[in-house]
């Protein structure tokens, strides 16, 4: 099909993943496809989308994103705005559906009322083909207790898009999806497009520490990410000498982000930098930039929102060694790959990059040759596009039912 005469509904209503549908949206538009962005504003960065371009159209309701508030009333009156924002979309999908809904994430997959999922039913009904991203093959961190319920959406869906030929095998091996309903589109780099930070927007702590060797992990912290293996590598990379510091920057549940200090303090550890905040975009891009090392420790991955934007930015990368970063990374080609489980071999890692620059930079030469930017998203968008066509097209076959 050539005729792109149809409408698209980004969906992510919560901006659960603000910046992948932000970016994606942004490429779309510049292909010439009508796209609706149905999402509320993101309440950690207010401007994610509107500095893009994009303007949001949930349905009806677009307040408690715009507003300061804890952690609880926040998720409270999210959880009354995505009701009411459903209720509207549905009013208006009935008289008029958009020709494709493309789902970034249901967070209410896991309730016992999973409203979100109920919706896209009622839209197959009205005629909408279901397009799926998968950024998450289960919920993390929850084993296989909503296995069951994941293979209904996926049985749902009439196309999934996931990141990795790996995502796609156990796609086909663990949810029983059909593997010509998948299309293997990778994941495109975040910030890479920002401008340089002036002073004002660097963290104090860059600017002041003389460390010839920074080593960065970012990202929104939970326990498959690997921070406490990190911790227990860090302490042997202290013992080794040597003059470099570690920063460890992002957010996460005050639980988890208390863990890490304590880490800290039980480790002994003297050279770790804490920025357990969220980190605006321009303070995220700075952190990158002087960062020389980014380390990625992961337990398990379905996809990696902070690795593209660590190979955007063109760094010297420490890995886990998971068949999904080995689709992007080779062991001292680009990378340096460990066991995701052994702190000693990540250790090891960081103490050869730490003492070898040449390694470093030849690591981040070979990044940067992969060339991660606009035309990455571009490339994208065309799949996506192509991932759209193929449901519309006349001879699709419908997602089979039980």
């Amino acid at each position: 099909m050539t005729d792109r005469r149809y409408r698209v509904f980004m969906m992510d209503l919560w901006a659960t993943v603000p910046y992948y549908t932000a970016y994606l949206s942004r490429a779309l538009l510049a292909e010439g496809v009508d796209v609706t962005v149905g999402s509320i504003t993101y309440y950690l960065d207010q401007d994610c989308f509107a500095s893009r371009g994009i303007k949001v159209d949930p349905g009806l309701l677009d307040v408690v994103g715009k507003f300061p508030l804890p952690r609880l009333p926040r998720r409270a009156l999210k959880l009354l705005e995505a009701l009411v924002n459903l209720s509207a979309l549905t009013v208006r999908f009935l008289v008029s559906p958009p020709e494709v809904i493309h789902v970034q994430f249901l967070p209410m997959l896991k309730w016992r009322l999973p409203l979100d999922f109920w919706f896209l039913e009622f839209c197959r009904k009205r005629g909408s083909k279901i397009v799926l991203t998968v950024h998450d093959l289960l919920p993390h961190d929850t084993g296989e207790t909503f296995k069951r319920t994941f293979f209904e959406l996926y049985r749902m869906a009439d196309r999934i898009i996931c990141h990795s030929d790996h995502i796609r095998a156990r796609l086909v091996a663990e949810f029983s999806v059909f593997e010509d309903k998948v299309s293997v589109i990778p994941h495109g780099p975040f910030f890479y497009d920002l401008p340089l930070a002036g002073p004002e927007q660097t963290p104090r702590s860059i600017e002041v520490e003389s460390d010839p060797v920074l080593v960065l992990w970012q990202g929104i912290i939970f326990p498959y990410k690997g921070v406490d293996l990190l911790l227990l590598a860090w302490q042997k990379v202290e013992a080794q000498g040597g003059d470099c510091r570690l920063m460890i920057a992002g957010t996460g549940t005050p639980e988890l982000l208390e863990q890490i200090r304590e880490g800290v303090k039980r480790l002994e550890l003297k050279r770790v930098e804490l920025q357990l905040r969220f980190v605006s975009e321009t303070e995220l891009v700075a952190l990158y930039r002087a960062a020389d090392v980014v380390v990625y420790p992961y337990r398990a991955i379905t996809t990696s929102g902070a690795l593209a934007t660590g190979l955007a930015l063109g760094k010297a990368i420490v890995a886990s060694d998971l068949p999904v970063f080995r689709e992007l990374l080779a062991n001292r080609e680009n990378a340096l790959l460990v066991d995701p489980q052994d702190s000693v071999e990540l250790a090891a890692a960081l103490i050869e990059l730490a003492q070898d620059e040449a390694l470093r930079k030849r690591l981040a030469s070979r990044v940067r040759e992969m060339n991660f930017g606009d035309q990455s998203w571009l490339s994208i968008a065309k799949k996506a596009v192509q991932a759209y066509e193929s449901v519309l097209s006349p001879g699709h076959r419908p997602a089979p039912r039980q």
